[in-house]
């Protein structure tokens, strides 16, 4: 029987960003850990800054690269040998990419695919089953505010990013006889090595303001224990996610690619 108290979450992409401060405010809570990444040297570093604070914490790592076929299931195999059950799937890996669609190879589009929405889909399914069998249990998806616009420069990150919108509310409404919540959180840009990796630290849209970090994932992770359905940090990202609601396709390309363009 798991501890009403004592939850355990599995975080995937939690070794840095938003994930890493999202295992930290579970950690804070008395929560065990699951946390899943491709690099062990930053999880075993994390896991024993976690447990420093909290010798109580049982912190769990899966090192495994969501790019890869079959990640989804790996992931849910490892837990399962490990004799774990997971009460809060916090799918967060995910990553983008700055270039014209035709100049990035497949391989590169692929993978981010695979990360962005087909391990999250597929963590999403093995592990609901667990859930609706027991009749309880939360899903934080991590999407962003991309996913409410197209995005040149961008096409298949914001493509797979209105995915995790559309999915995580369709299932959200699916799920609500099960005692299940599922939540997508939706920030503007962010603090983290996020831009960097996925070359935007020059395009307009990075030389704004852009969120802490520890606001965004505690925004997310309060929406999920309240059981929200869409979160956006933020009074600027939620005004601008409501005007795209009744601005032209054609006016919201324009913009997204002015922001997407470096300067």
């Amino acid at each position: 029987m798991v501890d009403d108290n004592k939850k355990t979450a599995l975080i995937t992409g939690g070794s840095s960003g938003i994930g890493l401060e999202l295992a930290k405010i579970h950690a804070r809570g008395g929560g065990d850990l699951i946390l899943v990444a491709r690099r062990g040297d930053r999880l075993e570093k994390l896991k024993d800054e976690l447990i420093k604070e909290n010798p109580n914490l049982t912190v769990t790592l899966i090192l495994q690269d969501l790019s890869e076929h079959g990640a989804a299931e790996k992931v849910y195999m490892a837990v399962k040998e490990y004799g774990l059950e997971v009460d809060y799937l916090i799918n967060n890996a995910g990553y983008g990419g700055h270039d014209f669609f035709h100049e990035r190879s497949w391989e590169r589009h692929e993978a981010m695919i695979q990360v962005n929405t087909v391990a999250l889909t597929g963590l999403t399914k093995l592990f609901l089953e667990d859930m609706i069998l027991r009749r309880s249990g939360k899903i934080l998806n991590v999407a962003s505010t991309a996913g409410f616009a197209p995005g040149p420069l961008q096409a298949v990150y914001y493509a797979s990013k209105s995915y995790v919108i559309s999915f995580s509310e369709a299932i959200s409404n699916e799920l609500k006889e099960y005692n299940i919540s599922v939540t997508v959180l939706c920030p503007g840009a962010t603090n983290t090595e996020f831009f960097v990796v996925a070359d935007t630290a020059e395009t307009r849209a990075f030389k704004r303001p852009i969120a802490s970090v520890v606001d965004v994932a505690e925004s997310g992770y309060s929406g999920m224990l309240k059981g929200k359905t869409v979160v956006v940090p933020g009074i600027a990202n939620k005004f601008l996610v409501f005007i795209t609601r009744f601005t032209p396709r054609s006016l919201l390309l324009k913009t997204s690619r002015y922001l997407m363009e470096k300067t």
